[in-house]
């Protein structure tokens, strides 16, 4: 898509949007000038930080596998969705059982544009895409596609990945975390990924801070701690609270040094 293009759907192609950040690190084509540059002067402060991006995407693929096998889920809300790539949430579930229902995410148009393109469900299950911010988790959870799609008093996968990191604010992600929890019935799981400092050096840590300062970066990293308390009430599923390149890796994986990753994973069940 051209700049006057983009323009004309209402996207802004000259400022960097995370989703399209995180599609350029992925080694996707989905991204403007403005979303390489911004990856690029990360990549420059933090040269592991598509490391990351890439186990965390490892992570959602493995997670979801984990809800559809294993716990059973059939249906998903996957809320900051970022631009299709192999293995998207549905394509995960509906493999293990076809008639998984997912609903997607985002505040990016060209998000929605492409995946309405992309992300086909198989015949038996359904896959839908509403635009809208996590800021605003009333406006997600009233919204008529969601109703149409899910049945909220059933259990739901509620996927969080990368996407809480862009609410800043100290304690500001438990509150919408919170309202989106108890819009989900018993038995439903809460999977969610989010960026930290906790393992740069005390010069990192000072110069993410000065980055996030100066607006140059838009990730609110959080800290172990305000990380777990997200799951508060919640039974957390082995190995509970780890970088993402621990949870549950493939056998014979090779793990990156937890400073490679810099992102906390957690998975954990509504009693």
């Amino acid at each position: 898509m051209d700049d006057r293009t983009a323009a004309a759907r209402g996207i802004d192609p000259t400022q960097a949007h995370p989703a399209r950040r995180y599609n350029y690190w992925l080694g996707g084509k989905d991204n403007f000038a403005a979303d390489r540059a911004s990856g690029d002067e990360l990549e420059r402060h933090f040269p592991k930080v598509r490391l990351g991006a890439l186990a965390n995407r490892a992570l959602l693929q493995r997670a979801t596998r984990f809800l559809a096998a294993e716990a059973g889920i059939r249906q998903f809300l996957d809320i900051g969705t970022g631009l299709p790539t192999a293995d998207n949430t549905h394509q995960v579930a509906q493999r293990h059982h076809p008639d998984s229902r997912i609903v997607y995410v985002d505040n990016d148009p060209l998000v929605m544009v492409h995946a309405r393109a992309l992300l086909n469900s198989s015949p038996e299950g359904r896959t839908a895409y509403i635009e809208a911010d996590l800021n605003d988790p009333a406006a997600i959870l009233s919204h008529p596609v969601l109703h149409d799609t899910l049945d909220l008093k059933q259990p739901v996968g509620l996927m969080l990945i990368a996407v809480l990191h862009f609410i800043h604010g100290d304690g500001a992600a438990k509150r919408i975390v919170s309202d989106l929890l108890d819009a989900c019935p018993s038995g439903s799981f809460l999977v969610a990924t989010h960026a930290t400092s906790d393992f740069g050096s005390p010069e990192q840590q000072a110069l993410y801070r000065q980055l996030v300062e100066t607006g140059r970066s838009d990730v609110w990293t959080r800290p172990r701690d305000e990380f777990a308390a997200l799951f508060d009430g919640l039974d957390l599923v082995d190995p509970g609270v780890v970088p993402a390149s621990e949870w549950r890796p493939e056998p014979g994986a090779v793990i990156p040094d937890r400073s490679d990753i810099n992102v906390w994973t957690a998975v954990g069940r509504k009693p």
